[in-house]
């Protein structure tokens, strides 16, 4: 079973590219769970063609303690057989989201969902946080196989290269490699060789470029993948693409993050950003902060 968590800038596409990506997984025969480690709970529900499923968190809450749930309270089947469970989180800003994901896992772990028939478990997490709750997948040793969605624009690049910096402070002390780079293309100017490059840089790959299709929103309106409700466009067979270079994927590194300075030069080369772009320092504090 090999443990995969997706990272990236907040609004990047990491849901709408997880989830197509295990329904392009499950088309080729592959067992897969999917664990939403965000407290808008929207990992599965193009799975599940719903709105939202019960998340742990929410029934921890209705029932007064994680002893009282059951499995089958949480972990729900969607397209594709796939296996869907959603962390929750705590009420808006009461008390820490990351403890949802360290709640969800534990229980999972101790009621049996990962049985010995799964090929993948995936891990969706919040935005580009590297730390407390949020790397648990990471942290814990539970996910081994982490990929960056990220696209040509400045700040999704920056982020790119903070989860780069956290996956290298965990595997000093764990297996957690990292598989490469998912653009989730914007249609930026030489977007495809300037995220390649940044993975050369990085010591990774860019395991697949997915195009920008407005059938993705149409599927998505539908709360289904691409895969789903058009099978035979472009599109779904993008989304198989990279399934089946996950599936294959065997260059699992230890990436070597760039500096500001190093990163801002990449930029600079691909004409992104100016040399005397005034947004540079905020971008570098926005990263920092």
């Amino acid at each position: 079973m090999r443990q995969i968590a997706i990272y990236g800038k907040g609004g990047i596409g990491k849901s709408t590219t997880t989830q197509n990506t295990v329904a392009g997984l499950a088309s080729l025969g592959k067992k897969v769970m999917i664990v939403g480690c965000d407290p808008k709970a929207d990992s599965t529900r193009l799975m599940l063609h719903a709105k939202a499923q019960a998340t742990v968190m929410d029934l921890v809450r209705e029932r007064g303690t994680v002893e009282d749930l059951e499995l089958d309270d949480v972990l729900k089947t969607g397209y594709g057989d796939v296996r869907c469970v959603e962390s929750g989180g705590p009420e808006p800003g009461v008390g820490c989201a990351g403890r949802g994901v360290i709640t969800a896992i534990n229980f999972l772990e101790e009621n049996g969902a990962y049985t010995p028939d799964l090929d993948f478990v995936f891990y969706d997490v919040l935005g580009d946080v590297v730390c407390g709750g949020f790397a648990m997948p990471i942290r814990e040793n539970k996910a081994e196989e982490i990929y960056i969605v990220v696209s040509g624009e400045m700040m999704a690049m920056y982020a790119a290269n903070n989860i780069a910096k956290g996956i290298l402070k965990y595997a000093t002390s764990g297996k957690v490699r990292l598989g490469g780079l998912i653009c989730n293309s914007r249609n930026t100017d030489k977007e495809a060789e300037l995220i390649e490059a940044l993975a050369a840089k990085l010591g990774t790959q860019m395991i697949h470029f997915v195009p920008r299709d407005n059938q993705v929103q149409r599927a998505e309106l539908r709360r289904m993948t691409v895969i789903e409700y058009s099978p035979d466009h472009q599109q779904a067979t993008e989304y198989r693409e990279l399934a089946r270079k996950i599936s294959e994927n065997k260059m699992l590194v230890v990436p070597n993050p760039l500096t500001m300075d190093e990163l801002e030069d990449l930029l600079m080369e691909f004409g992104i950003i100016d040399a005397d772009d005034e947004n540079v320092g905020k971008a570098e504090a926005a990263v920092s902060s």
